[in-house]
């Protein structure tokens, strides 16, 4: 039981409103918020405004919403299911509540929390379906707030989903049993390839997938989501990305994700961590291969969440190709690249007109070997260089990128834990990356960014990369 701390003083409930009379008493803005809000609903809008100011009596004229034209009288208020009290003038306001509650009815008062008998949301609208968000009159802006990320999370197209399954409720109670069966059943039309195909405005192929489900609900095609967490940040996860997490029965997740990310995904789903890392393989990628594979065939639906963007060094490749093999359905949701999270970190420009128009995705162990890779000659160019993975084999990158032609001079921007919290950003020059090697205290993610368009960075919040120097390089300062 919730301690008393925990306990709201409300009890949140919908009203039913349509058809039925809701009054809205004033003249200005506060009124007119009221009426926006009732428009989300079929209820009929009554506004009782003397003399209403010029916007909202032409948004009343041109939604044709009734309105009454004479100044309060208590018996305005008989018939209404709900009264809005929104005057301005907190007496004349509460002399509207105090006939409402005479005559039984629910009533607001705006910004007088002690003479409202239910407080107005901050609502999200997918019709039928809603999310109301109250903080029982103490905090509206917070409430707006909380409803703009809810917003952001609930597809577009999750009201038409569920107007489709209300013509198909009758027949799944039919054909389905109570219990387990149906509710199996109805989270696979939620979650599934009907909700998918009405997000991509396809009703007939929704209406085939429903048909599909009747037919076979003892049988489930699993699916395979392969998810760019991004570099590290919350909120730098995508919508789509959010969206598939919730719907996931299992999360196979890297170990350099976030917890944070991981825990985003549905309450329930199980959550399966392949911890690929240096030092720490705690499954091969064919392990991985192999168990998305098996539970891909034991119907679940599984989000494989990578670091970064799935396609840049996050062996989707190899995934992909056992899936295909396997016939297990799959698709990609894009990340954000590290490479481009340090960027935004640093305010460098990976690109520079007249400077840089080539971008060069490496890792470090690429420049380790006895030949120069092909792209070695776009780096001499001129081209930014942005190295995954070079902590440790700094010394040997610097030393191969200067024999191959690139200026010691050339600016070097190194970041660890690009986009989060704990970030670091260091500051140098290529003869200067070597000294990275013997940093043991970056522990996390290392991305390091070489270039003439890096001296472009904004240097104020790094600091040098060899220890000693006393100052910023010109660089820096310049």
């Amino acid at each position: 039981m919730p301690s008393k701390s925990e306990q709201l003083s409300v009890f949140p409930a919908f009203f039913r409103v349509e058809g039925r009379a809701a009054a809205v008493f004033g003249n200005r803005d506060e009124a007119f918020a009221k009426v926006r809000l009732l428009l989300n609903t079929q209820a009929r809008i009554v506004a009782y405004a003397d003399r209403p100011e010029a916007d909202y009596h032409a948004f009343l004229i041109a939604n044709r919403i009734e309105t009454v034209r004479a100044s309060f009288s208590p018996e305005q208020v008989e018939g209404a299911t709900l009264v809005f009290a929104a005057t301005g003038d907190a007496a004349a306001d509460r002399a509207i509540v105090d006939a409402a509650r005479a005559a039984r009815i629910p009533a607001n008062a705006v910004d007088q929390p002690d003479y409202c008998d239910f407080f107005t949301p901050a609502l999200v609208n997918r019709a039928p379906v809603a999310v109301a968000i109250g903080t029982e009159g103490a905090g509206p802006v917070l409430a707006q707030m909380i409803r703009a990320q809810i917003d952001q999370l609930l597809a577009p197209s999750l009201g038409r989903v569920a107007e489709l399954a209300i013509s198909y409720r009758k027949t799944v109670e039919q054909l389905i049993p109570r219990g387990v069966s149906r509710r199996v059943f109805w989270r696979r039309f939620f979650s599934g390839a009907v909700a998918d195909a009405v997000a991509n405005g396809n009703l007939p192929e929704a209406r085939r997938a429903a048909s599909n489900l009747l037919q076979a609900t003892d049988k489930v095609e699993g699916r395979v989501w392969l998810v760019g967490a991004g570099p590290g940040a919350e909120d730098l996860l995508t919508l789509r990305a959010q969206r598939v997490m919730m719907e996931a029965d299992v999360i196979v997740f890297d170990a350099l994700v976030p917890q944070a990310i991981v825990d985003m995904g549905r309450r329930d789903a199980e959550r399966l961590s392949v911890g690929k890392r240096k030092g720490c393989h705690s499954k091969s990628q064919e392990e991985i291969n192999d168990l998305l594979v098996q539970l891909g065939r034991e119907g679940k639906r599984i989000v494989r969440l990578k670091s970064g963007d799935p396609l840049v060094y996050g062996r989707a490749g190899e995934e992909m190709a056992a899936l295909r093999a396997a016939g297990i359905a799959y698709e990609v949701v894009p990340g954000i690249t590290s490479a481009f999270a340090a960027a935004a970190d640093f305010e460098l420009p990976l690109t520079l007109r007249g400077v840089a128009s080539s971008l060069v995705f490496t890792t470090g162990h690429d420049l380790t070997g006895d030949v120069l890779p092909d792209w070695a000659s776009l780096a001499v160019s001129g081209a930014t260089i942005a190295v995954y993975m070079g902590r440790t084999v700094a010394a040997s990158v610097a030393e191969r990128l200067m024999t191959a032609g690139i200026p010691a001079e050339t600016t070097v921007a190194v970041i660890e834990n690009a986009s989060r919290r704990d970030r670091r950003l260091l500051h140098g020059i290529l003869r200067d990356l070597p000294d990275l090697q013997h940093r043991d205290e970056l522990t996390g993610p290392v991305m390091v960014i070489i270039g003439d368009a890096v001296a472009g960075a904004n240097f104020e919040l790094s600091e040098p990369l060899v220890r000693h120097a006393a100052t910023a390089p010109e660089f820096a300062r310049s």
